[in-house]
């Protein structure tokens, strides 16, 4: 039993290796979405609104 998991521990670290490795080597996403764009005015707009107390 021993013997698997020495067999079983470097399997799954290179599964997950493998997993991260496709991960991190996506493409990355288009800026020119229209649907980015849309995101990224709505998340302006929250980021400059006032949610504190003015003096």
């Amino acid at each position: 039993m021993a013997a698997l998991a020495w067999l079983i521990i470097p399997v799954v670290a290179g599964v997950l290796a493998a997993v991260w490795a496709t991960w991190a080597a996506r493409p990355p996403r288009a800026m020119t979405d229209p649907t980015s764009l849309a995101e990224h005015e709505r998340f302006r707009a929250a980021m400059e609104r006032s949610t504190g107390v003015r003096d």
